[in-house]
This record gives C-alpha cells, structure tokens and sequence, in this order.
C-alpha cells in the first residue's frame, strides 16, 4: 500500500513530469530566431569600361556574364578578370542558357533583337529579329526548346525557336513584363510592373497565358525568384516590400520587408535564403523560416546603384555590379524623374559572402 505522503510526491513528481515534457515539446515546437549570415563585400573588383548595365546571369561553368549596353562582358568569378567578349549587342538587358544545346542568348532592347551564342567560344551564331519592342528579360524554357523575350515597349512577350531564332508565337501582356522564372512543370511566371502589381501565368506548352493574378501590397515589381520545391514565388516591388506568392493558386501567402529601390531577387534552397539587391546600396537578406513563414535576418552594406545581382548557389556568393554617380541633373518635362549619370571607368563588381 502506497503511503498519503508517498501517494502526494509520486503525483508531485508526475505533475513535474508532465510539465517539462510539455515544455520540451513546446521550446521543440516554437520557431526559433535564425542567426543572421553576416554578410560583407569580400572582393571590390573595378572593370571600368563604357556603358551602363543590366541583368547579370552566371553559366554552370562558374562564368559571369554582365550586360554593358552594347556588348556583354564575360568575367572568371576566381580573379575578377574579363575573360570574353560577345560583342554588338545593341540595348542587351538579359542572358540565358540553354546548356543542353551549348548556347546562350541575349535580349537586345535597342536593336528588338536576340543573339545566339556559342557558350565554348562566346562566338554570335545567329542574331535575329523579335516580335516586340524593348526585349528586357529574356528566358530559356528547355521542356520546348523555346527562349522567351518579354518586351517592355509593346507590353508582350516573344517566343523563339531555340534553334532557328524563327519567331513561333507572340503574347500579350496586362502591361510591361519584368523578370520571369520558369518551374520546370510547364508555367512561366512573369512579373507585372503596374500598380498595383501583377503576376501572369504562361502555358509554356500551349504558349497562351493561363493566368493573371494580383500582387495586394506590391507595386512594380520587378525582381522575381522561385523555391520549385515548396511552390513559393518571391517579388520584389517598390515601397520596401516583397511579395511571397503560392505558385500553385496565386495567394499571397507573406509581405516581407526590404530595402529601396530594388531590381533583382535570388532564392538560395541551399542554405534558406532569399535576397533582394536594392539601388539604395544594401542587400536584404530573409531567412525562409517556413513555407509560408519569412524573417529579414540582416541587411548588408553593398554600394549605391547595385541593384542587379547573381547567385553562385554553390558557395552562397552574391555578385553586384554599379558604379560611382554624378550628381543628378534637374527635372525637366521631358525627363521628370532624371536619373545621375555614372562616371567613366568606374564600373565595379561586387562579391559578397561571409567572411
């Protein structure tokens, strides 16, 4: 028979029994805050050279490609040293790859053109004309064999025949499409730059949009990133926000805080991270606590103007380019929002990891 006073420790014990395994589940359950990466600008490298600059896209052979105007410059992400030169790619905003075929494409806004490229040599195979106006970014979809152009001007995307460059289709557009990422099922998923923003679904089989979807709270995006495994798209929009959208039924599902002025977006499955480039000279940095759950975990000084960016998605590096600015002219009617010029030679790439 167990005693009164051992009947009221056993259950005293049992109580506390009770209340640390639910304690242990619950500190096992609760999110904990991730620590932050502690980025820094690792390497400063100075290119120089004439003209401005757009997208920046990085092959599988560790090359970094950067649109300059009206060539792209090829850099060895190791020594930060020019290395190649596709040349007479008037108004180039983007690059792809097609790796399978062993070729890489331009989108050439000034010219309304795209220029094949052998990706061994760097030689132009064949340049050809769009079906738009202003081809900004510019995307290879290997399922069809198709590269896509999204044409700022006309408000439309073009469909090329990878091989022959021959135009298959024409799409329009809500209003001026922005970046694009594909997810490898068949949809292409195109950033709206309207206010408010919006996100259009491309059959890339059928070549026809499936969808339109708004984007609450994110106006002009821009940036555009994708996590295929878990179906999240990330936006990057005006007013320091970005937008985290299911792929699968267009609900937003989480608004981030980032930085100003941004234009490009990274997702990194590796380590959990998705990343916003921002004009204002920072680069924000969100920790994917969950599918549907996001945390600003730090933001790292970069330079003013470095707004497009490129992942190395084996190291976690994030490359920047930009440049010192003159100061900025007074608005005219013409130019209401005039923007400073940068000055000669001072074009910079920017490698950022932790140290």
């Amino acid at each position: 028979m167990i005693s009164m006073r051992t009947a009221s420790g056993l259950g005293l014990t049992l109580s506390l029994c009770a209340g640390f395994f639910i304690f242990a589940v619950a500190a096992q359950a609760a999110p904990t805050a991730p620590a932050a990466p502690k980025l820094e600008v690792l390497q400063h490298w100075k290119l120089g050279g004439a003209g401005g600059w757009d997208y920046l896209a990085l092959d599988a052979k560790g090359r970094l490609f950067l649109s300059r105007a009206t060539r792209v410059d090829v850099v060895d992400i190791e020594s930060g040293k020019i290395i190649g030169t596709i040349p007479d790619t008037q108004g180039v905003h983007g690059i792809a790859f097609a790796e399978s075929m062993n070729r890489g494409f331009t989108s050439n806004g000034r010219a309304n053109t795209v220029t094949a490229f052998d990706l061994d040599t760097l030689k132009t195979i064949q340049e050809a004309k769009v079906s738009g106006r202003n081809p900004d970014a510019i995307l290879y979809e290997p399922a069809g064999k198709h590269v896509f152009t999204f044409n700022g001007a006309s408000k439309d995307a073009t469909v090329l025949d990878a091989n022959s460059l021959a135009v298959v289709a024409t799409i329009p557009m809500p209003d001026k499409p922005e970046f694009a990422v594909e997810d490898g099922r068949g949809e292409i998923f195109v950033n709206i730059e309207s206010d408010p923003g919006q996100m259009v679904i491309i059959d890339s089989q059928k070549l026809t949009v499936k969808s339109t979807w708004p984007l609450p709270g994110c106006n002009s995006p821009s940036g555009l990133a994708i996590d295929s495994a878990h179906r999240r798209l990330f936006s990057v929009c005006d007013g320091k926000v970005m937008a985290v959208t299911d792929a699968t039924n267009g609900k937003q599902v989480a608004l981030v805080p980032i930085g100003e002025h941004p234009d490009a977006a990274a997702y990194d499955k590796k380590r959990g991270l998705v990343y916003s480039s921002n004009g204002e000279g920072t680069l924000s940095v969100i920790h994917q606590d969950s599918a549907n759950h996001y945390s600003l975990v730090e933001t790292a000084a970069t330079q003013r103007g470095a707004r497009t960016m490129a992942l190395d998605a084996i190291s976690g590096k994030v490359y920047l380019v930009t440049a010192d600015f003159g100061p900025t002219p007074p608005a005219t009617a013409e130019q209401p929002r005039p923007r400073p010029a940068p000055i000669a030679e001072s074009f910079v790439l920017l490698v950022v990891g932790e140290r």
